[in-house]
This record gives C-alpha cells, structure tokens and sequence, in this order.
C-alpha cells in the first residue's frame, strides 16, 4: 500500500502530545525551539507541541511586505515595539505563539524584566496579524485568533490569501469579515496606521 503525500491545500503540522507523561517547562520549551529552528514550533494552551514546516517563498515575501509597512508605521509613531514571524510570546494561558506580525506597547514592553524579553516573553502583542497561505488551515487559524483575543489582543487581523478575505477581530465587538479589501486601518489600537493589501494579496 503506497502513503498519500499531502496535497498543498493541507495543513502540513505536527501535533505531539506529552502530558501527562512529560510537561515540558517554558525553558525547556525555548531550548527545544533553539535546536529545531527549520521548524516553526508553538505550543497549545494545554501543552501539546505544534510543529510546522517554514512558510513557502511566496507567502512569506507577502508577509515581508506586511511586515514592512507595520515596522515603518511603528518607527515613525514611537508609542510601541513591532514583532515579525520567528518571535514568540507566552500567553496568559500557557500557549506559546508566534504570530506572523505582532505590536505592543512600548511601556508593557519594557515592564518586563530584560532576561525573560530575550526568550518567550510574558505577554500576549496588542496587535497580531496572521497571514493564511494555501497549506494553513483556515479553521485552525480562526481559533488561534479567538485564542489572541481570549488573553488580551485588542485587535486582529487574520488575512486569507486563498480567498481574498480578511477577518478582523476585536476585543469589544464580534468578528468582521470582509471581501477583498485594498487596505485595513488600525483603529484606535495603532492609530493612523493604515495597511496597504495591493502587496500581500
């Protein structure tokens, strides 16, 4: 009998389960990650480990385009500190996630003591945004948006490539979807800031 390959429409991640058997620390955790870094590795709120493949060229040439416009934006308005894709952050939770663009506060930022920053740090970004690329899971990536917001993200952006469709989450109101929109604002979460979609669709 011949293994089915994936085809490029599934999610290509890897789910290990270890509690009860072991409970991996947050330190442990960043060592683990520092010694499989071809792999971009989460851990889920009740401990499983998520291991995925890296992104495709494209999806990530997209995300650099994103995240291009994020960091200038943030130079310019000075109030907080910008994340790309390889950073990860501690939930409130437990879940450690690593978001495709994130932003926090300058202040929150700095409150947390310096050794713990240079990890996982403490703390779940004011601002995430996910860009979805033909192998993710457009289910998946829902639930980790609604994750974002359960722990303190004010404002989300989950941006589907495949079908051209951005779902924006808030901590005050339900989610809002829309059809393919040319910009997104940044509300009162990153004033002024307004995304350019011409180069990540």
């Amino acid at each position: 009998m011949t293994a089915q390959l994936p085809t490029v429409t599934e999610k290509a991640a890897i789910v290990l389960k270890f509690h009860p058997v072991i409970t991996m620390t947050d330190e442990q955790l960043f060592d683990f990650c520092q010694l499989n870094r071809d792999f971009r590795i989460e851990r889920q709120e009740t401990g499983e480990i998520v291991i995925m493949s890296p992104t495709g060229s494209e999806t990530d040439e997209r995300n650099f385009d994103l995240i291009g416009q994020l960091w200038l934006w943030t130079k310019q308005d000075g109030t907080g500190v910008g994340f790309g894709s390889s950073g990860g952050f501690t939930l409130p939770s437990g879940a450690v996630r690593s978001p495709d663009a994130a932003w926090i506060k300058k202040t929150d930022w700095e409150a947390i003591p310096l050794e713990k920053r240079k990890k996982f740090a403490p703390i779940c970004p004011e601002f995430v945004v996910e860009l979805r690329s033909e192998s993710d899971s457009l289910k998946e990536l829902k639930a980790k948006m609604e994750e974002y917001i359960k722990n303190g993200t004010k404002l989300g952006w989950l941006i589907d490539r495949v079908q051209r469709k951005v779902y924006i989450y808030r901590s005050d109101s339900a989610v809002e979807e829309l059809d393919n929109p040319t910009s997104l604002s940044g509300e009162n979460v990153l004033p002024g800031f307004v995304l350019d979609l011409s180069g990540v669709w």
